[in-house]
């Protein structure tokens, strides 16, 4: 089978197709024939500054949002899929299990069916940043009617925050360049203040005794951490772990904790179906091109994943 593998980190012409050895499913895992595969910065970074190993097999294999179809169950698997069901899931390539491959074997506790009225293209750009936006509000743990503050709200783990704190009866300021206010305001940002290093004093305009809760989506860190009130919480996508200051409690997502959470991606799956999540998908490429879809992403200014597919 292909696959989209590098065999030294750097830029974007690292990439190649590679032929790798044909998986099959074992007790409790299923197979994917991978059809679409999401383009998300985290790819970039593993790319980057991925370290090989002497004694590592290459080539490496980066990505964690894909969608594609069931064509193996394994043998014993107590699950309800089907050879053929459409299925979406988040994987972890650094534990050997990249996306940017044509088949892989993943547990069934991994694996969530399609939302019924997209895509397999629009389904690809669901799972890792839905799971990052889930657990990020887990760990905020807000009540109904309290403020949360979010970042980078244009962005897809941004805009999913937006619209999972809406659902959940939040009350929603959110950031914005002027070419994008119109789109947060679409994702149901309750104040859109303007993106910048001054983000807290913007935040802090509109709700002056601070917000109860932050999802720094734009990794703003310490200049976004004085929009939150004594007390509040501040969540982080890239392991800040804070300043200590104001008893503000500081966590750290790190969406790798929900792999085996199929139920929560289940949910997220019927919330896009009942329209509580909206799909975004910015452009496709063959797999050939890998290259060129994270160029287009490291440009910046892009809204709604690059997808490649196979």
């Amino acid at each position: 089978m292909r696959g989209i593998g590098i065999t030294e980190s750097g830029g974007p012409d690292v990439f190649g197709i590679c032929e790798l050895p044909e998986v099959h499913a074992g007790p409790q895992e299923v197979r994917i024939r991978v059809r679409a595969v999401s383009v998300n910065p985290v790819d970039t970074m593993m790319r980057v500054s991925k370290q090989f190993d002497t004694d590592e097999p290459t080539p490496f294999i980066v990505g964690m949002d894909l969608a594609g179809n069931i064509d193996e169950v394994g043998p014993n698997t107590e699950t309800n899929f089907r050879v053929g069901d459409a299925v979406i899931a988040m994987v972890l390539p650094r534990e050997g299990m990249g996306a940017y491959r044509e088949s892989i074997v993943l547990p069934v506790d991994s694996v969530s069916p399609v939302p019924k009225n997209v895509s397999i293209v629009e389904a690809s750009t669901l799972s890792m940043n839905g799971l990052t936006a889930r657990q990020s509000l887990d760990q905020l743990d807000l009540s109904k009617g309290q403020t949360i503050g979010v970042t980078g709200a244009a962005g897809c783990y941004g805009g999913y925050v937006v619209q999972l704190a809406k659902s959940e009866g939040l009350r929603v300021i959110a950031d914005a360049s002027p070419k994008d206010e119109d789109l947060v305001r679409e994702l149901g940002a309750d104040i859109v203040v303007p993106r910048g290093d001054d983000i807290a004093q913007q935040m802090r305009k509109v709700v002056p005794e601070g917000v109860d809760g932050l999802a720094d989506g734009s990794v703003q860190n310490h200049l976004s951490v004085g929009a939150v009130r004594d007390g509040g919480s501040f969540v982080s996508v890239r392991y800040w772990e804070g300043t200590a200051e104001r008893e503000i409690e500081f966590h750290q997502t790190s969406v790798s904790d929900y792999f085996h959470r199929a139920e929560l991606l289940d949910q997220l799956s019927r919330q896009v179906e009942d329209g509580i999540l909206t799909l975004r998908v910015a452009e496709t490429f063959p797999a050939e091109a890998a290259a060129e879809a994270h160029k287009k992403l490291e440009a910046g200014g892009t809204r709604g994943r690059c997808v490649i597919v196979f």
